[in-house]
This record gives structure tokens, C-alpha cells and sequence, in this order.
């Protein structure tokens, strides 16, 4: 698998290609670039199989070099230092990302992750619905995207009405009805849907408020759903959830 890897700071670069020389030597490393147009460059040149992005460098992002990059046949692997800059929207897209200082471990994990979208041919896809999420940040309700085995699915937050775990799988259960089992768990989509007012009723449910119909107080407090479903609200979670429903 032949990559490039992008970042502002040198030592970024050097400490990333000694961690994929001794982890991961599926990966050759053909170019290395500190700059978005040095980068948008080397891509075009090389045309590698993975890019390991830097996020936040100078005034640019690694952002701004995906929008150049109109043709999308890499699988990207964000790298960054901070926890939340761009980290929610990439969240969305299900796309991998890496926290420096890198984990050997999890960054053996995310090229694993990154082999089996390059094999599908579903990483342009995901970057483009990235990148377009960004832009809609701000005029309208973002889509998440629930990745199955043969798709992956882009569906609104507004059309999901609660997800519920089993083990380390979720059921995400749609306005229209369906049900979608994603192999990540709950506390994944809990973290990332709580922002967007999701509350965790339970140790196994998460429901969007918008769809609570009742509260019920049959076994110490039930949420009675607007599509007949009953969830329960477990006791250290009770008022908590009574404050988001302004009970």
C-alpha cells in the first residue's frame, strides 16, 4: 500500500514514518509534504493508495486539500492533536482518525480499516459526503453515516428515533420504520449524537427527544415513544433525562 503523509510539523512527519517502518510494513511511504499545494502536487504525481492528513496546519486544513482534490482514489487517515477541531464531522463520515502522539495499535487498526474501504471502493464516497457535510454545517440538519457490510447508509439525525445496543453492535430504528444494525457500539453513537440532543436513557437506549410521546411512570419511569415503542429510564439516569424533556 503506497501513502503520503501530510503535516505542518516535520517531527510529525519523521515520528509517523518510523511508527509505520516498524508496525506496519505493508505501507511504503512514497512522499511526505508540509504544505497543502506541495501536497495537492506529490497526490496528483504519485497517486497514492492512502493519505495520512494533518487537520489543523497554519491557516489551512487538510480540508482545504481534499476540496482541491477533486478526484477522490485515496483512503484518507486523519491525524491530528486536538480532540475536537474537525474530529465531529469526521465522526460523521465514519471515516478513521488518529490522535497524536499516534498509538501503534491504533494505527495498525486503522490501516486495516483503510485496506477494506480501499477493497470496496467506497472511500472516495465518504470524503466527498465529508466534505459536503462541512459546508452544511451550519444551513442544516447534518447525516450520519452508518457503514453495513455491502453500503454504507447516509441518513439525517432528524430520522432517527432512538438506537439501542446489543453488545458491541447498535440497532438504529428510522422514522420510516427500518432498522439498521451497525457493528459499533452504543457509547460510539452516544458520544457523537449527544451534541445533537440525543439523551441516553438507559445503558442499552439512546432516543432523540423529538420522538418522546410520554413519560410513564410504570416501573419507575418509562418513555413512551411516538411510535408506540416503551424505553426504559434507568434510576441513575432518571433525572437527567426528565431535565432534557423538561419534566
Amino acid at each position: 500500500m503506497r501513502a503520503i503523509l501530510v503535516d505542518d510539523e516535520l517531527a510529525n512527519l519523521e515520528n509517523l514514518q518510523v511508527l509505520l517502518a516498524k508496525n506496519c510494513p505493508e505501507v511504503k511511504v512514497v512522499a511526505v509534504s508540509n504544505g497543502i499545494d506541495d501536497a495537492f502536487a506529490k497526490v496528483n504525481l504519485h497517486r497514492p493508495d492512502l493519505l495520512f492528513l494533518d487537520i489543523q496546519m497554519g491557516k489551512t486544513t487538510g480540508f482545504d486539500l481534499l476540496t482541491l482534490l477533486t478526484e477522490k482514489f485515496f483512503e484518507v487517515i486523519f491525524v491530528t492533536a486536538y480532540d475536537n477541531y474537525g474530529i465531529q464531522a469526521v465522526k460523521f463520515a465514519a471515516l478513521d482518525y488518529l490522535l497524536k502522539p499516534v498509538d501503534p495499535d491504533e494505527l495498525k487498526q486503522a490501516i486495516s480499516k483503510a485496506e477494506e474501504r480501499i477493497k470496496s471502493k467506497t472511500n472516495g464516497e465518504q470524503l466527498n459526503f465529508l466534505l459536503n457535510q462541512i459546508k452544511l454545517t451550519e444551513q442544516g440538519v447534518p447525516k450520519i453515516a452508518l457503514p453495513q457490510l455491502h453500503e454504507i447508509r447516509y441518513v439525517s439525525i432528524d430520522d432517527i428515533v432512538r438506537c439501542v445496543a446489543d453488545n458491541t453492535y447498535t440497532f438504529f430504528y428510522l422514522l420510516s420504520g427500518e432498522q439498521i444494525l451497525i457493528s459499533k457500539p452504543l457509547k460510539e453513537y452516544s458520544d457523537l449524537l449527544k451534541p445533537h440532543g440525543f439523551v441516553r436513557a438507559h445503558q442499552s437506549h439512546l432516543v432523540n427527544p423529538k420522538f418522546v410521546k410520554s413519560w410513564l411512570k410504570e416501573d419507575g419511569g418509562t418513555l413512551l415513544m411516538s411510535n408506540g415503542d416503551k424505553i426504559p429510564v434507568s434510576k441513575p439516569n432518571r433525572e437527567m433525562v426528565k431535565a432534557v424533556l423538561g419534566k
